[in-house]
């Protein structure tokens, strides 16, 4: 298990970047996916105390909820429909600052305000799932996000 660091204080590119090496080490001793996923989302959790931290997993073409972190969520989640199953429709990481905005919106919580989505692709060029983060608050999520988060997503795969 990688030792771990206070990462709590410091700018939002700190964070990640220690949060990233964190993160690699641990996924990198732990071949099962379900386990990776679980320690990704409350390690990105505790770091940024995001409302809710989580995983879909594609299973038989749907996305099926997977380890996460916060309230319940929605469990099956149809391509194309809402924020996680356009960001997996698409295949690109998708920015919301207003959820309310977004062209059917699935509102599982309605304190969730914004939200980003990224696509976890596998080596074979499939998406597998999505790491989905909501924030209670507009406008949370920015470039510096998706940038460390398609790389922590890479992880995953």
């Amino acid at each position: 298990m990688a030792e771990h660091l206070d990462i709590a204080q410091g700018s939002k590119e700190e964070k990640y970047n220690v949060l990233y090496t964190q993160i690699e080490s641990v996924v990198s001793a732990e071949a099962d996916m379900i386990a990776r996923m679980a320690n990704v989302a409350a390690m990105i959790h505790a770091t940024f105390g995001f409302w809710w931290t989580g995983f879909y997993r594609v299973i038989d073409g749907v996305l099926v909820l997977g380890p996460f972190q916060g309230p319940m969520a929605c469990t099956r989640i149809a391509l194309g429909r809402g924020v996680c199953g356009t960001a997996w429709k698409e295949r690109t990481t998708l920015i919301v600052p207003d959820v309310e905005l977004f062209p059917g919106h699935i509102a599982c919580s309605s304190a969730s305000k914004s939200e980003i989505v990224v696509p976890i692709i596998d080596s074979d060029n499939n998406v597998i799932g999505v790491l989905d983060i909501d924030s209670e608050r507009l406008a949370t999520f920015d470039e510096c996000d998706k940038h460390w988060l398609e790389k922590i997503a890479s992880l995953i795969a």
